[in-house]
């Protein structure tokens, strides 16, 4: 049984998209989704620089889009689940056909928006937590006045707050925790900190008509499978401010049986972490499309 993932902000790096787009047909897709949410996906994606590429704004469609591109370069596949780790969930919704391409990249610009305004409000930022103990760990985070955003598994939790509680935390690691590590995100995803930008999302997804999942769709929420396309799109606007619970995605691709994995564009960050907590399954990372043909071979095998 397969299972294809999209990565969540981050995975992006300068020029990641430069390969993808000498694919037939590639370029003029990527054209048209700029001209409908007005931005030059094709200039972020290959000449900008780290720094442009980290806005919130820019890096979210920007993954959507990528993750669109590299799994239609696979053709016509029919995994048994689909899951996004954070935005990734909006370009899960699209391989499920809750959202057509345009509608997937007109919802997560607006998201990209709300939440950099909603960023910009207080400075905050997240860490990742290596190691330790869960439990351990996110009483500990509590007492700094920190919310557990990220609980990946693996033994990775992403903490998030203020700079000052995630200074503390730098002082006073959980015990069992090897490292704290910042990551080059610009605020407090998945927290309180992000209930602006439920509402302006909440706005935005009125104007959408989704269509029920034709494949397993797994919520980031609470790991479920969610049957329609309603649902999936109230979750996706109340997640912004909730914490991602990976840990039970991955949990309920065990359930279901997953005995391969594919991550989309810009691969590597679900991998890692499915190499960890789901040992047996095998994995493939779409980098570049010099991936395209093992993840055609992994397909062939377990779709």
């Amino acid at each position: 049984m397969l299972v294809l993932v999209a990565p969540g902000q981050g995975a992006q790096t300068p020029g990641f998209l430069t390969p993808w787009l000498e694919l037939p047909g590639a370029a003029d897709r990527l054209g048209a989704w700029s001209d409908a949410i007005g931005l030059d996906l094709a200039h972020y994606g290959t000449q900008a620089d780290a720094d442009a590429i980290r806005d919130t704004a820019v890096a979210q469609p920007l993954l959507v889009a990528a993750g669109i591109l590299s799994a239609a370069a696979l053709g016509d596949i029919s995994p048994g689940a689909v899951a996004g780790h954070s935005v990734g969930e909006i370009t899960a919704a699209a391989y499920a056909g809750v959202l057509d391409d345009t509608a997937a990249l007109t919802l997560v610009r607006k998201r990209g928006l709300a939440m950099a305004e909603a960023a910009a409000i207080t400075e905050t930022g997240m860490s990742a937590l290596l190691g330790g103990d869960p439990e351990v760990s996110v009483a500990h985070l509590e007492k700094l006045g920190l919310t557990p955003a990220n609980m990946n598994g693996a033994g990775q939790i992403v903490a998030a707050g203020t700079m000052e509680q995630l200074a503390a935390l730098n002082e006073d690691k959980p015990e069992g925790v090897r490292k704290v590590v910042p990551l080059k995100v610009a605020g407090a995803f998945h927290t309180h900190h992000m209930g602006p930008a439920v509402d302006k999302l909440a706005e935005a997804a009125k104007e959408l008509v989704p269509g029920d999942p034709n494949v397993t769709y797994v919520s980031n929420k609470d790991g479920h499978a969610v049957a329609t396309g309603a649902e999936v799109l109230e979750r996706l606007v109340g997640q912004v401010a909730n914490p991602v619970r990976w840990d039970l995605c991955m949990e309920t691709f065990k359930e279901l049986g997953v005995t391969a994995l594919i991550e989309a564009c810009p691969g590597g960050t679900l991998t890692g972490l499915a190499k960890r907590a789901l040992p047996g399954v095998k994995t493939l990372a779409l980098k570049t499309p010099d991936d395209l043909d093992a993840a055609r071979e992994l397909i062939a095998e377990h779709a």
